[in-house]
């Protein structure tokens, strides 16, 4: 698996110096490196929202900014990401590489809740029909509430608009038999059947890294 994602991340475009720079400091500041997004997934979803041309994006959970970073960039200049993260230890070095990166003004962090943020927004959003629905949702952060973040969203997505979910293999634990009873584990498979079932979406999930389920709101 090193070898292959090796040859990956060698074979793909490499990563600019204001993510190289998150990259590094996410190492050294924290010591959650491994779920920083990192530059192969960073370059495809990036990629992917430039092909959906979005004006409005929202992140649940930001971690140090590297993906908020990749989503950003490919919003035009009017465009705008909401990005939600829990831990407020981590906002220096977030808006560091925002700045870094050249995108302080296309994002806003809300520190706190995920959820609490959440449903702040959904009640602004539903409430005032002049403020836009969100062209696309990233959710990578607490595993066990991905079945909320996605009750919360779903009405504030246009239709046609993207709900993308990280981390739903999660390392294979979610096909297992028995299948561990964990409750991240059980957050995720839960987040997997309710989407397969919803008439409401079309859904794939996508095997980069640990699994990127990409769901169209019909």
């Amino acid at each position: 698996m090193e070898d292959s994602l090796r040859y990956i991340t060698e074979h793909s475009s490499a990563q600019t110096e204001a993510l190289s720079w998150i990259e590094k400091q996410t190492h050294i500041r924290t010591n959650h490196g491994r779920m920083l997004t990192g530059a192969v997934q960073g370059r495809f979803i990036k990629m992917l929202a430039e092909a959906l041309s979005p004006e409005r994006i929202l992140e649940i959970g930001t971690f140090t900014g590297y993906s908020a970073v990749c989503l950003a960039m490919a919003l035009p200049e009017t465009g705008h990401l909401d990005t939600l993260e829990i831990n407020d230890e981590l906002e220096d070095l977030i808006l560091e590489g925002f700045r870094r990166a050249g995108v302080e003004d296309r994002i806003t962090l809300m520190l706190g809740d995920a959820r609490e943020s959440l449903e702040m927004l959904r009640k602004e959003i539903l409430e005032d029909r002049s403020r836009p629905e969100y062209d696309i949702v990233y959710i990578d952060a607490n595993k066990r509430e991905y079945p909320e973040y996605y009750g919360l969203v779903f009405d504030i997505v246009r239709p046609g608009g993207y709900i993308l979910a990280d981390n739903v293999l999660w390392d294979g634990k979610v096909w297992q038999s028995p299948m561990p009873q964990d409750r991240q584990t059980l957050g995720i498979a839960r987040f997997n059947d309710i989407v397969a079932s919803d008439p409401r979406v079309e859904s794939v999930i996508i095997p980069v890294r640990d699994g990127l389920n990409l769901i169209r709101k019909l």
